[in-house]
């Protein structure tokens, strides 16, 4: 019998490689006609993965972790019909169906048929549907032609898997902040968060044409990480508010456009810098986004938080400060990003060498039994993107 290992959170700060079940071309007891079965070429370690590992949602002993996927399909479906054995695809991390309304109308972040106690699922991710996750040898992916993303060429593809291997959450994530938040040519965009969404978010505003990405974060190495493709940085340590730094560097003290690539683990800035306060980049960013300016907000929001700082936190209930959001007219952007509305072109400018995201991010190849390691390192906030390499197939 094929064998099978994954990587599963087994409490706060525990995650262990163990053995799992072969995938099945199957949901519950009904079969999965429509689905595939891959051979995981990469996998990557996500900040919303840790969100779980470090015990701050309600994320079952178990589960298998891991909704970034790049695979090769290994067996496929009666009913799948443009992808075959042998191809190599990007899975986007939102379980889809294609059928129902919000899919149809390409909000596929928030499909309606995937998940039985909500509209939205991913992969090895607490309260998503149940879908088994992805750090592992192999994994099934349903509704195969319409969620898989062929990559063309394996050979070309296989040279550039570093950064397509970003397609299936970080790089749309963060394409997906910038465009909610209206970035386009000339534009000055702050981006709250130098993790590795925060990383691809500045790169992905690059891409946009803007004319200027601050980069705000408390960890040096990050912060350097950002500097290195030609980002400003402003080190929310320093005890100078966000809105004077921005003023150093663009001579007014507002941005026109901002993101938040932080989410509900926010600290406080300054003398506060350490002390958690969820609300803190919210309430930062419209504080500093000028007046008809938009806020794109793929940072995580979760409603249930055992680890919260009180008892509305615990419950996804933050100090926002939205009079000051309203009487600027601000928009707001939120949720999951729907990978499929952004996927393919991204792909093509990485192929075509106008974008080379994991230089941005600092991809960084580990093997299936490094993971946990990997957890922890990117835990102390490691300035890099761990992509695990199960099979030894990444160059």
């Amino acid at each position: 019998m094929a064998s099978n290992r994954g990587v599963a959170y087994m409490g706060p700060g525990k995650v262990e490689v163990q053995s799992i079940d072969f995938p099945k071309l199957a949901l519950g007891s009904r079969k999965c006609d429509h689905g595939v079965i891959l051979k995981i070429v990469s996998t990557n370690i996500c900040g919303s993965d840790q969100h779980m590992v470090r015990g701050r949602t309600t994320a079952p002993l178990g589960l298998i972790l891991g909704h970034e996927i790049t695979g090769e399909v290994i067996e496929a479906g009666r009913d799948v019909e443009f992808v075959k054995a042998g191809d190599l695809v990007s899975v986007p991390f939102n379980v889809a169906c294609g059928r129902c309304r919000n899919c149809k109308e390409g909000k596929t972040g928030i499909c309606l048929h995937v998940n039985p106690s909500r509209a939205g699922a991913a992969y090895g991710y607490v309260d998503m549907g149940g879908w088994v996750g992805g750090q592992a040898e192999f994994v099934m992916v349903p509704y195969a032609d319409f969620n898989l993303l062929r990559l063309p060429d394996k050979a070309r593809a296989m040279a550039k898997i570093k950064d397509l291997t970003l397609l299936s959450d970080i790089i749309p994530t963060g394409f997906h902040g910038a465009v909610s938040a209206g970035v386009a040519p000339g534009s000055i965009v702050y981006v709250a968060g130098a993790g590795p969404v925060g990383l691809a978010c500045a790169a992905c505003c690059q891409l946009l044409g803007a004319a200027c990405v601050i980069v705000g974060d408390m960890i040096p190495e990050r912060l350097a990480q950002a500097r290195s493709f030609g980002c400003e940085v402003i080190d929310l340590r320093k005890d100078v508010t966000l809105a004077e730094q921005i003023e150093q560097i663009v001579g007014i003290p507002e941005v026109e456009c901002a993101v938040d690539c932080v989410g509900f683990e926010a600290r406080g800035h300054g003398k506060e810098a350490g002390v958690e306060q969820p609300a803190t980049v919210l309430n930062s960013l419209m504080s500093v986004t000028q007046a008809g300016g938009k806020v794109g907000i793929p940072g995580l929001y979760v409603t249930d938080d055992p680890g919260g700082v009180d008892q509305a936190a615990k419950t996804g209930n933050l100090s926002i400060r939205i009079g000051l959001g309203w009487a600027k007219s601000h928009v707001f952007t939120t949720g999951q990003c729907p990978v499929l509305r952004y996927h393919r072109q991204l792909m093509h400018a990485i192929l075509y060498e106008k974008f080379h995201p994991a230089k941005a991010v600092n991809v960084t190849v580990i093997s299936l039994d490094q993971a946990p390691q990997g957890y922890q390192d990117f835990d102390k906030g490691a300035a890099k993107k761990f992509v695990i390499d199960p099979h030894k197939m990444v160059a």
